[in-house]
């Protein structure tokens, strides 16, 4: 039978609503994985929570992905093409000052729609390098174009230096947006206007006063051990951890790290759970006992906070005795989870006193001292993943050209005579 227009048109309506449908329902279990990764982690989320989080069977998740890696690669993905469309839009803008606005505009305005509840989370990446071959590779390799177009933002560098302080400057600049729904949530949403503002102040031109030069004071934290062996371990989950995520560090992994038993590890340790807890406890301790020891040295307020970061920031590059990333935080169960945030709160409020009697006395500019400080946790927290980076160059000039990026701002270029 012949077949008319009308019914080829017909035929054709039917295959694109079909397609629609298809990639409405592929768009709606992507971002259900994503919340479960998010909670979870990658190798914690299931097909079935996933299906019930889309109010689908089990059956039907696994029609469009057919393996659980696939799925959670799938959701890595769709974080990676957001980042870039984002990074594409940005780098539209006039200048790099207006590229970083412009960057950090849209990543408040996607959480402001999430909090209206008209999208979802994109999911964390803590687990990407944990994620299984071919999927690994081809993920790494869109992280590293999203770091390149980051870096992008500043422009062609000049020189290997440009290249080096534009590369630190990205990763403070991504990391302080992954950073942002986790403490973003204690504001109103009708504040989030009045936050971008003051987070792009501390961007533009960083919290050090007219005055202030980079001059900080080593700190000591160096203190003997009660228990080597557990703090053995709690270092190589720790750089485990920080390297695969909380489920790709399995305790097998983490004892082979070591040259020991699983019995081993349990001796010291009850659980994986107790691990990470002990692990971040650790973390929390190290920054606790800089911000301590930069007060008992005295000096003004800033000399306090830029010796804290300094040191801070060269025992995260020293690599020796790393602080845990927040990334491990989405492996933890709920309650753990919240207690783990709430130390670190209580970290960034001290950052934040420090800022305030500095504005007071001075040696520190007029800044929101709360936001200040959450993007300060997220420069000292994420160094660790910058020490490859800060192992081709000295290691106080690393430490100097990474510092800078909040403390003088992402536009000031001193730490290139540095």
């Amino acid at each position: 039978m012949e077949q008319t227009e009308a019914d080829a048109g017909g035929v054709a309506g039917d295959e694109e609503q079909g397609t629609k449908r298809f990639r409405a329902k592929r768009d709606a279990i992507l971002s259900a994985a994503a919340e479960a990764i998010n909670e979870q982690s990658a190798k914690g989320m299931t097909f079935a929570d996933v299906a019930r989080r889309v109010g689908l069977n089990t059956t039907s998740v696994t029609y469009y992905f057919k393996r659980k890696e696939d799925l959670a690669a799938a959701a890595f993905e769709h974080t990676l093409e957001q980042l870039l469309a984002m990074l594409d839009e940005a780098m539209a803008a006039g200048d790099p000052r207006a590229r970083v606005r412009r960057y950090l505009a849209l990543n408040m305005e996607r959480l402001a729609r999430v909090q209206r509840g008209e999208d979802r989370a994109m999911a964390v990446l803590s687990d990407l390098r944990a994620t299984e071959e071919p999927n690994r590779t081809r993920l790494l390799n869109r992280w590293r174009e999203v770091f390149r177009r980051t870096r992008g933002l500043w422009g062609p560098a000049a020189n290997r230096a440009e290249t080096d302080l534009f590369g630190a400057r990205a990763h403070v600049l991504l990391e302080n947006t992954f950073w942002l729904p986790v403490w973003l949530v204690r504001y109103e949403p009708d504040q989030y206007d009045r936050i971008e503002a003051r987070l792009m102040d501390v961007f533009e031109r960083g919290v050090a006063g007219p005055d202030a030069r980079w001059t900080p004071q080593p700190i000591d934290l160096d203190h003997a051990e009660t228990e080597p062996g557990r703090a053995a371990f709690l270092l190589a989950a720790t750089r485990l951890i920080n390297e695969l995520g909380y489920r790709g560090a399995s305790v097998q992994r983490i004892a082979a790290e070591l040259n020991v038993t699983k019995g081993s590890f349990y001796h010291h340790l009850d659980a994986k759970d107790d691990l990470v807890i002990a692990c971040y406890r650790r973390s929390f301790d190290t920054i606790s006992d800089a911000q301590r020891l930069a007060d008992d040295a005295g000096g003004t307020h800033w000399q306090r906070l830029a010796s804290t970061i300094a040191t801070l920031l060269d025992v995260q590059f020293a690599e020796r005795a790393p602080l845990l990333r927040t990334t491990a935080l989405s492996g933890l169960p709920g309650v753990v989870r919240t207690a783990m945030v709430d130390r670190s709160n209580r970290i960034a409020r001290r950052f934040a006193g420090t800022m305030m009697d500095g504005i007071a006395e001075g040696s520190i500019r007029a800044v929101d001292a709360l936001v200040a400080a959450q993007a300060l946790m997220a420069l000292q927290n994420a160094a660790f993943d910058m020490r490859k980076w800060a192992a081709t160059m000295p290691r106080e000039r690393a430490v100097a050209m990474y510092a800078s990026t909040l403390l003088f701002g992402l536009f000031d270029d001193r730490a290139l005579g540095g």
